[in-house]
């Protein structure tokens, strides 16, 4: 990507979401840039200035007038979220709102009906942008294994997990029935989002499993509290389809009636041993053909890094009428929908079934 197409972008909030954002921006200058940060607290405003060199602003038509951004993130909690959303579409500015865009079906109701027109809102949805997953995905949209029909996630939570089944199964916004339950169990949880915690106390943490039935095509959900980060439990994918299956980096086919073959995702590290090309992740491949690619070589990003990085590219790429919209509000708004269907029937241990709601007649889908 070269400098005269560096995603441009301002941001609303102060907390570490924001420094995540920041962070990026410096990794990768070329490529990234912020415009600034709207915080209502000046004392945090010139922490982040000091520490990030970037300037801020009390409000959100104080950063626009300053200097117009391709697009505005929206890094704010939950409670605050749909009203900075509001307000950016007022300004008729490109807003990319964190997961979820609201808390509840009430609040996701209200924010579709008030910017669901405007078609300005995205949302910063990255999962399966990230290298391993965007490189399943595209094997799954090719047709390698068939028609996809369920789809297993145990890695992260909630709206980013069912984002994943959703697409990997290729469903929109079909209606679905979710049975979920809540079973809990001693864990030892020695690493949090806080670091090493220098206890290996085994406590109690509760595992969600749930099946999505999206009439015949199936998702299973399958979360562990601090699964992100607890270093004794793995992520674990799993998509079957009419013609073979992918099992985390192994993919199973049929390549003709008589012959069953298996294959592995490859990936080219470089930065070990005596190779020289410094630490990256340099591509993800099938049977020798590149599945994908990384785009920021040289930054030095973690995996999550670059889905999120991938996310800001092609947020502006969109912007500038050179790319798909990378994740429509309508979008997010039926994970989370889905999420919430899950959080109810564990509470209640019974089955729930989601409803058709008005961004369902919203086209669109993640590039």
């Amino acid at each position: 990507m070269s400098t005269a197409q560096r995603s441009r972008f301002g941001i609303v909030g102060g907390g570490w979401r924001t420094e995540f954002f920041l962070r990026l921006a410096k990794q990768a200058p070329e490529q990234l840039s912020v415009s600034g940060v709207v915080t209502r607290r000046p004392e945090r405003g010139e922490e982040l200035r000091a520490t990030w060199r970037v300037p801020f602003f009390a409000s959100a038509a104080e950063l626009l007038a300053a200097e117009r951004p391709d697009f505005v993130i929206v890094a704010v909690p939950w409670a605050v979220s749909p009203d900075i959303i509001r307000e950016l579409v007022r300004l008729d500015v490109p807003v990319l709102a964190e997961t979820p865009p609201a808390s509840d079906l009430d609040g996701l109701r209200a924010l579709w009906a008030d910017v669901g027109a405007s078609g300005l809102v995205q949302v910063a949805e990255q999962y399966l942008r990230m290298p391993a997953h965007a490189a399943r995905w595209a094997l799954v949209r090719e047709g390698v294994i068939g028609e996809p029909t369920s789809v297993q996630v145990s890695s992260t939570h909630l709206y980013h997990a069912v984002s994943m089944i959703r697409h990997l199964l290729g469903i929109g916004f079909e209606r679905a029935r979710v049975d979920a339950r809540s079973f809990v169990s001693p864990l030892a949880d020695p690493l949090t989002f806080d670091g090493w915690t220098g206890d290996a106390t085994p406590q109690d943490r509760a595992t969600t499993l749930a099946t999505i039935d999206f009439d015949g095509r199936m998702g299973l959900y399958d979360f562990t509290q601090n699964q992100w980060f607890n270093p004794l439990r793995a992520r674990r994918i799993v998509v079957r389809g009419s013609l073979g299956e992918v099992v985390d980096d192994k993919v199973v086919r049929l390549l003709d009636p008589r012959t069953p073959v298996e294959s592995q995702l490859m990936r080219r590290q470089t930065g070990i041993d005596l190779n020289l090309e410094g630490f990256d992740l340099d591509h993800i491949s099938l049977d020798g053909r590149v599945l994908w690619r990384n785009d920021f070589l040289g930054a030095r990003f973690s995996e999550d890094d670059l889905a999120v990085a991938a996310l800001l590219a092609g947020m502006s790429a969109w912007c500038r009428g050179e790319g798909p919209e990378p994740y429509p509000l309508a979008e997010g708004c039926q994970d989370h929908l889905i999420a919430l269907a899950i959080e109810e029937s564990a509470r209640r241990g019974e089955s729930v079934k989601t409803t058709e709601e008005a961004w369902a007649s919203r086209s669109g889908a993640p590039g």
